[in-house]
């Protein structure tokens, strides 16, 4: 059986936590930020973990990690 390739987009953006889920930073933090409040600046720097409908899809992306 060959190897899989791992996404190299998707490694670089995700961290895997000790229970094994995955966890993500989040979007829309880049630019923009004049009109967006304090509070959700400061929140956008908070990590997130990934959705468990989409966790399935994106561990394909990522196998040995």
């Amino acid at each position: 059986m060959p190897k899989i390739k791992t996404n190299r987009s998707a490694r670089k953006r995700l961290r895997k936590t000790g229970t094994g889920k995955l966890k993500r930073n989040k979007s829309l933090a880049g630019h923009f930020l004049a009109k967006k409040s304090s509070k959700r600046k400061r929140n956008l720097r908070k990590s997130t973990l990934v959705s468990s409908s989409d966790e399935k899809r994106v561990k394909k992306l990522v196998p040995y990690l």
